[in-house]
């Protein structure tokens, strides 16, 4: 018989020897560190006003929701922020949930359904993808046909190749990818689902409150089509927790009665919405901080190739360093939080063989001589390496 445990701890031992061990970082928090491993982009986790809005929500709603939502977790807080994002995202509904991560294993895997659908359908995916949409997929049953990644041409010549094929067409993608901080062109790639006939799944979790002329995403900046869908997050530049998706009333309705995640999971803590929704309404005006924000990021990204570093494709927020040997990048990110600056090393199964890398998420709250001491310290780094 074999022994779960021991199996367990073999594939540990594998894991450590291939520098691919995964470990919580400490808790403890020096006066002077300098983080660069989040995601709260508009620095707003620690806003007083979203903090107040917090514990307004709290005393008004409860601390818990108490029950899913089609039992008695509906609360007009719910509706209120559910139809604000509808709103400002240029859609007939949305629909919230507890994460990011749900959100997308339980609207993918119900759109998905093949029992629905008549058919399994045929899924064109980026093949850079959040690890969620994946999932979501794999919970459908769904085969993915992965198209090379931001490769429109690609994913047309895909689409022509099964054009007279009668089975329904999804096609899934990130509009700014986490790992790798470039970004698709939505409205080409909106403009391709409808010439094809193919429901198109969008994941703004990065894009949200960064992108947009209001900060709502860069769906924000096209005429949603009735056959797309759009999800979000409040995780990152909105500094709270949560997800949501923007969709026609006929797709919400759908997912409240087929997202299994969304009918047997407990609604989102009022506290948290209460949060959300006041970053939500922060966003608009926070142009300047947007602006700065992705003018600092390019500026690293001319100064680091300068220093003859990969940062790869990048265009936003979110900038790698590519080192490509996972135990080469735990170690320049282990040097770095010895000089007092966290970083995040990320390896496979999360990026691609060969891409190991330090992942930089820069914030509005980073001064410019925050970024100096990160480039220096950087520096010292890589050539210690």
């Amino acid at each position: 018989m074999t022994d779960p445990l021991r199996r367990y701890s073999d594939t540990l031992a594998a894991l450590t020897r291939d520098g691919l061990l995964r470990v919580l970082p400490g808790t403890s928090t020096p006066p002077d560190l300098l983080d660069f491993s989040g995601n709260d982009y508009l620095g707003l986790a620690r806003r007083p006003e979203l903090v107040e809005a917090a514990a307004e929500a709290g005393s008004r709603f409860g601390a818990g929701a108490t029950g899913s939502r089609l039992l008695s977790g509906n609360t007009s807080l719910h509706e209120a922020i559910e139809a604000r994002i509808a709103r400002d995202k240029g859609a007939e509904a949305a629909l919230v949930f507890s994460s990011g991560y749900q959100a997308n294993a339980a609207c993918i895997a119900a759109l998905l359904d093949k029992t629905v659908l008549g058919a399994e359908p045929l899924v064109f995916a980026d093949r850079l993808n959040h690890a969620s949409m994946h999932l979501g997929c794999a919970l459908a049953g769904a085969r993915q046909t992965r198209y090379r990644h931001l490769d429109l041409e690609n994913l047309q010549a895909l689409l022509e190749q099964y054009k007279d094929e009668p089975k329904p067409k999804v096609i899934l993608s990130e509009t700014v990818f986490g790992m790798d901080g470039d970004q698709i062109d939505v409205a080409r790639l909106q403009a391709l689902a409808l010439r094809f006939g193919a429901l198109l799944y969008l994941d703004e979790a990065h894009a949200t409150g960064v992108f947009g002329p209001n900060g709502f995403g860069l769906a924000e900046t096209i005429e949603l089509a009735p056959t797309t869908v759009v999800m979000g997050t409040f995780s990152k530049a909105l500094g709270v927790s949560g997800g949501y998706v923007a969709c026609s009333t006929l797709v919400r309705d759908f997912l409240i009665n087929k997202a299994g995640g969304f009918i047997f999971s407990t609604a989102p803590s009022p506290l948290v919405l209460g949060a959300a929704l006041c970053a939500w309404e922060l966003l608009p005006g926070l142009t300047a901080e947007r602006a700065g924000l992705l003018a600092r990021a390019e500026r690293l990204r001319q100064t680091m190739r300068t220093m003859g570093l990969d940062t790869g494709a990048s265009t936003t927020q979110i900038v790698p360093v590519i080192l490509g040997d996972p135990v080469r990048t735990t170690a320049a990110r282990d040097k770095l939080a010895a000089l007092g600056i966290r970083v995040s090393a990320v390896r496979p199964p999360t990026v691609p063989q060969g891409s190991s890398r330090l992942r930089l998420g820069l914030s509005a709250a980073h001064t410019d001589a925050d970024l100096e001491r990160l480039v220096q310290s950087l520096g010292e780094v890589v050539r210690s390496l």
